[in-house]
């Protein structure tokens, strides 16, 4: 789509995605390729999990959830071939054989509002892709501990103490951020994560990226080439 001097259009789509989520890290590859394809850019808006914006959630999930889920990401890994392992430690500090959720949570409310703090600053998807794969890539494990994130971020071209000190001096002011970005998720019309939003219409899953880039080309998408 051009504008009214032939300047080309880049269309943008909201991304409400969670750094628990192995699907919001299987899409990541994806959004990196279709951005340097399109005149697109993906507006990042990290989440908190379900885990945390749904108290109890695991507690009532119905038992065949997770057994599926776990089989159906390592299919889904391999057959986009994309490295694939569960992150250790877990993002989300919780007793798996009961469902009950600390309420202590560092892993998790640190990386989100390190992806808010990074895409505020116009690397939100950069930063996604580098920390989600050093997560969940299957080379690292103990990633929360030395400099693991630093590396991840740098290659992001983003500083992380920059990041951290910027959430340590106003850490509501991030907060703040992510609320938002719960209420402009479920206002999409989808609670699940990764979620992708454009002209009021939400698709969800990383399996609906194509009837995403569908709906874009119907709207003028063009190629950067």
């Amino acid at each position: 789509m051009r504008g009214m001097r032939g300047v080309v259009v880049t269309l943008e789509v909201d991304v409400f995605w969670s750094f628990r989520s192995p699907y919001s890290y299987l899409a990541t590859p994806k959004m990196i390729a279709l951005e340097r394809q399109w005149q697109l850019k993906f507006n990042i808006r990290p989440v908190y999990p379900i885990a945390i914006r749904l108290d109890g959630w695991f507690k009532n999930a119905n038992p065949m959830w997770l057994p599926y889920l776990v089989k159906d990401v390592m299919r889904e890994a391999g057959r986009h071939k994309i490295p694939f392992m569960w992150p250790r430690p877990d993002p989300i500090v919780m007793d798996h054989a009961t469902g009950e959720v600390s309420k202590t949570q560092p892993h998790i409310h640190r990386l989100t509002r390190l992806g808010a703090a990074a895409a505020e600053r116009g690397h939100g998807l950069a930063f996604i892709y580098e920390v989600s794969s050093t997560l969940y890539g299957g080379r690292i494990q103990n990633w929360h501990e030395g400099n693991h994130l630093k590396e991840a971020s740098a290659r992001a071209g983003i500083d992380l103490d920059t990041l951290e000190s910027a959430i340590e001096k106003d850490p509501d002011h991030f907060e703040s951020i992510i609320a938002a970005n719960e209420v402009a998720h479920r206002k999409s019309g989808h609670w699940g994560v990764p979620t992708f939003a454009f002209e009021g219409e939400a698709f969800f899953g990383q399996d609906r990226i194509d009837a995403l880039l569908w709906r874009l080309e119907l709207n003028g998408l063009k190629s950067r080439v």
